[in-house]
């Protein structure tokens, strides 16, 4: 049975649960650890074997789940949102995630899948220790260092994650601006359509049809991580943050962060030094 906390993390052996709406905005980290089971995703059929790993980010789109005989399984269940929020603007996740969302799963090898099982089994252990005065800050540092293996055990696979084609060109170059921190100071469509030299819509077809999230998500996601950023370790005010990011006001700024974030500036850095 899952074990559930506050920010929806959970801990889980029931494969069967994975497209459960209590997981519809989180991220499946699933490690098949006996056995096989099959499902559908995006009406694409995937087999899993003892070791082999899954990330799903739209775990409402799985279906026609399978055990197979003796199957065992463990994953943990995390929040889209809070997951974006813990890692920088410019890492491997977004290239990654394009790729995962073709295809959920990860070969590894078993020293590999013995690391897996153990950041999991770290999250699990820690999952009820909500009197902790740093529960939030530590359950991050727990589910960074998962997903920074995650990382490592899909690049050491992928080392050329798109195809050459025309959309994958188009995906690639896309993502470069992202990772790049374009997002700092663009974060309208038509600037990156005007940069690729596409029409918008056939940008937001593209990415969406690649990766099974908007283009104003991933602008977004990245933008939010550019803010936390400056929230956290800057000294500058939240004015000049919202200067420096190229917000037209400091109320549009505000509510960027209301709408992303979760609160305002100032009530997050409130909160941050009541800690």
């Amino acid at each position: 049975m899952a074990k559930h906390i506050p920010e929806q993390i959970a801990y889980s052996e029931d494969l069967c649960l994975i497209n459960s709406p209590t997981f519809f905005d989180c991220v499946i980290h699933l490690i098949c650890t006996k056995g096989s089971c099959s499902f559908r995703y995006y009406d694409r059929l995937f087999t899993m074997s003892a070791n082999d790993i899954a990330v799903i980010s739209r775990p409402q789109l799985v279906t026609d789940i399978k055990p197979g005989g003796e199957c065992g399984c463990e994953y943990i269940a995390a929040p889209d949102k809070f997951l974006h929020n813990l890692l920088p603007a410019n890492n491997y996740a977004i290239q990654g995630c394009v790729s995962l969302f073709e295809n959920p799963i990860i070969k590894v090898t078993d020293l590999d899948a013995e690391r897996f099982r153990t950041d999991l089994h770290n999250i699990r252990n820690r999952i009820d220790n909500i009197d902790h005065r740093f529960y939030q800050e530590l359950m991050g540092s727990l589910l960074q260092t998962m997903v920074y293996d995650l990382f490592d055990f899909h690049a050491k696979t992928n080392d050329n994650i798109l195809t050459t084609d025309r959309v994958g060109y188009i995906t690639s170059q896309f993502f470069t601006m992202i990772e790049g921190g374009r997002p700092k100071t663009q974060r309208e469509v038509s600037h990156y359509a005007e940069q690729l030299h596409v029409t918008a819509k056939y940008l937001s077809d593209t990415i969406k049809r690649v990766t099974g999230t908007s283009v104003s998500t991933h602008i977004n996601n990245a933008a939010t991580a550019i803010a936390l950023e400056y929230l956290k370790n800057s000294k500058m005010s939240v004015s000049q943050i919202a200067d420096e990011m190229n917000f037209s006001s400091l109320s549009y700024f505000s509510r960027f962060c209301v709408k992303h974030i979760g609160m305002s500036p100032v009530k997050f850095r409130t909160a941050g030094a009541k800690k």
